[in-house]
């Protein structure tokens, strides 16, 4: 829906941006132009990073990051703005659903960034995963990532300025496409489009065809899946689903069931999955905390007037820093 914007384009999910942070100490200084080289040839080459279905030219990619400038974020960003290119857009977006938990990441990225959370009742959420064709977790990790999605906005909301984070809900979004994409352009300081509301065209061309699981987005905005956890989830599921994540669901507007108390060797498994996942994010930002203590060079993208302002960079005499800012 955002990518069919005129001014905006939201590439497929790819899977080079949080590889390559963690790495950057990997590539050294990216001021020095052959390691920009580096790190753009593994983004361009590597499959795992699903490079190629943004449909970019390789090389030309990387002769642009080696002629920009010589931050990390700069040479994600460049990705991302070439892709925009392709449809001589000036904004980019990007999406994966593990950003709400990483926003601190990307802000160190990209500091003039605004986030858009989408919000789902959390046993859909559940009822999704189980079946995607990659996901290969069980249904303690599906409820595991929603509280913690859901905690982590919750955080976000209290601690980020109102021009740069954004909450809807799939429910209202799938309910009166129009309103809500009137206000979230809003948000974005942009006008609003008819095309949002119908994304099918856009679909043909920003959703590769193998990922089936995104075949909703082929035709009109549809409610066909709200509240398909009913017949999707075990009872078992639903009476754990709501047992932890009530309060949650409730503080987002979902009416809970009633369901009978969970089982207590599912509560059980539920605490001990998410004990695990705790104890492993405080590993990685353990390590993050060390690692920006040795970073070869800098990390915030400097590819607009903005992100030249915030990092301090001077701009030319007869430029304020509030037009740069605006022209950013």
């Amino acid at each position: 829906m955002l990518h069919s914007h005129p001014r905006i384009a939201v590439a497929p999910e790819t899977r080079f941006l949080v590889p390559a942070y963690h790495r950057r100490r990997t590539y050294g200084d990216l001021r020095v132009e052959e390691r920009r080289r580096a790190l753009a040839q593994w983004i361009s080459s590597d499959r795992s990073t699903k490079f190629h279905e943004l449909k970019l030219a390789k090389d030309d990619y990387v002769r642009q990051v080696v002629e920009g400038p010589g931050s990390l974020g700069s040479v994600i960003g460049t990705t991302f703005r070439m892709y925009a290119d392709r449809f001589d857009k000036p904004r980019w977006g990007d999406k994966r659903p593990s950003y709400v938990k990483q926003v601190d990441m990307l802000l160190r990225l990209f500091p003039d960034a605004q986030f858009i959370h989408l919000i789902r009742d959390g046993r859909d959420c559940v009822s999704s995963l189980k079946e995607m064709p990659w996901y290969n977790l069980d249904s303690f990790h599906g409820i595991s990532t929603w509280a913690e999605a859901i905690d982590a906005g919750n955080k976000l909301r209290r601690t980020m300025p109102e021009d740069s984070y954004y909450e809807l809900r799939y429910e209202d979004l799938t309910d009166d496409p129009a309103t809500e994409m009137k206000k979230l352009c809003h948000f974005l300081d942009e006008d609003f489009d008819p095309m949002m509301v119908s994304p099918r065209e856009a679909a043909q061309v920003a959703v590769p065809p193998h990922k089936v699981w995104h075949r909703n987005t082929h035709g009109e905005v549809t409610r066909s899946r709200v509240g398909s956890w009913t017949n999707r989830l075990d009872s078992w599921e639903i009476a754990l689903c709501e047992q932890a994540l009530g309060a949650r669901l409730q503080a987002n507007g979902y009416e809970l069931t009633g369901a009978p108390a969970a089982a207590k060797e599912h509560v059980a498994s539920l605490q001990k999955t998410m004990q695990k996942r705790r104890a492993s994010r405080m590993r990685k930002a353990m390590r993050d905390r060390i690692n920006r203590l040795r970073e070869p060079s800098p990390v915030a993208a400097l590819l607009t007037s903005k992100q030249q302002v915030l990092a301090g960079v001077p701009q030319p005499r007869n430029e304020s820093p509030e037009l740069a800012q605006r022209a950013g």
